[in-house]
């Protein structure tokens, strides 16, 4: 129903990400191509990688800023375009510094969009709907996401050339759509601007220290959910589990989140933004912590069922918060920094995560539950109570 009565610009912006994402190859392919198509060393492209990684980041931030300043349409032109031709410069550069220059630059610039689009969302969408909205907006990245590496090798098998082809097609399909179906800038709403908001730069979000704890929260969210990718297949390879075992529980959560975060959605879009938060951190991390269990393949589904539900009752509520308390002249600002700390907390996650069990072994998912903890508390203290905005017409684009 909520994408049925969005004006057209939204379901424009939800058909561009997901064509975006189907044609997401470069971070799934880059190391696999730097090793065997141009001769690089293992630990050199793992190196680009991580540089990606850091250049994704700063996207994010700078993104922010930039849909504040030029508008989201204007945003999503700039990044898909730019994104385009490094991605296909990747394939061409002669050396190894012009490869690591033009990765960060694919990095940063393809990701101007992320703040963008979910800005327009929130600008687009009555507040009672944003919940839902940015539900569906994770549903079409996380299918295009899904369905990515299985085109992408297709392609691969043909032609590494065409790789870096399909992912430029798919970045300026989505400015395209930018072109033709987003508005120039969001639609002004007079009713929520006051004098008394604040302006300036990322100093501005800053000193919204309520606003900083969520940050926070982004954080330890992003950095203990990514030990699903980092610490739990080493977990269970340790207890004499094959490959297939973790595939089955990566793909368990995966199924889960496509077919069910909707449903869910419908009734937790009625909760406090808080209150769906600290319920989906202390899932999170209790289903994290539950790994610690000694008892086979069932602790291990168990565990996994409880992070996924966490995710599917906190994951849109997260991601829609930055745009229900931002002050729309900083409306950018604020989602770009949430997207920023995510990213962070993702690419740092990992490395912390694999440290920690090399160290202390299965004690790690004791830590992962106590960050929950604290994850929950932050959020408790941070995330304004504001009530549940009742319904309003739908937006006109």
């Amino acid at each position: 129903m909520t994408v049925r009565e969005a004006p057209l610009p939204v379901k424009a912006l939800l058909v561009g990400v997901f064509v975006n994402k189907l044609g997401w190859f470069l971070q799934v392919f880059l190391v696999l191509f730097l090793t065997t198509s141009r001769g690089f060393t293992a630990v050199q492209a793992g190196t680009a990688l991580g540089i990606y990684g850091a250049g994704s980041v700063v996207g994010l931030v700078v993104g922010g800023s930039l849909s504040d300043r030029v508008g989201p349409r204007a945003a999503v032109m700039i990044s898909m375009f730019g994104m385009a031709g490094f991605v296909l410069a990747i394939a061409f550069v002669p050396s190894y510094l012009a490869v690591l220059v033009v990765v960060a630059l694919a990095g940063a610039v393809g990701q101007f969009y992320r703040p963008a689009s979910a800005a327009l969302l929130t600008e687009l969408t009555p507040k009672h709907r944003q919940v839902m909205i940015f539900a569906v907006y994770r549903l079409a990245m996380n299918v295009g996401t899904t369905a990515a590496p299985l085109i992408g090798a297709a392609l691969v098998a043909v032609s590494w050339n065409l790789l870096f082809i399909g992912e430029a097609v798919a970045a300026l399909a989505y400015a395209t759509v930018a072109i033709v179906a987003l508005p120039k800038r969001g639609p002004a709403r007079p009713q929520d601007v006051r004098v008394d908001q604040p302006a300036g730069g990322y100093l501005a979000v800053l000193r919204d220290f309520r606003y900083v704890l969520f940050l926070l929260c982004m954080f330890i969210n992003a950095a203990i959910y990514m030990q699903y990718l980092a610490v739990l297949p080493l977990h269970m390879k340790a207890d004499g589990l094959s490959t297939w075992w973790y595939s089955a529980v990566v793909a368990l959560n995966g199924f889960i989140v496509i077919t069910c975060e909707l449903l869910m959605t419908r009734v937790t879009q009625n909760w406090p933004p808080r209150i769906a938060a600290m319920t989906g951190f202390a899932l999170l991390g209790g289903g994290l912590a539950f790994y610690s269990v000694p008892g086979g393949v069932a602790i291990f589904v168990i565990g996994t069922l409880l992070w996924t539900l966490a995710e599917i009752i906190g994951g849109p509520t997260m991601f829609a918060y930055p745009g229900m308390v931002a002050p729309p002249p900083l409306l950018g600002r604020y989602v770009g920094a949430a997207h920023a700390m995510f990213g962070l907390g993702s690419a740092l996650g990992p490395f912390l995560g694999v440290w920690l069990w090399n160290r202390y072994g299965t004690q790690v998912w004791v830590w992962c539950g106590l960050l929950g903890l604290l994850a929950v508390l932050l959020a408790s203290a941070g995330m304004r109570t504001a009530p549940v905005p009742a319904a309003q017409p739908a937006a006109t684009a």
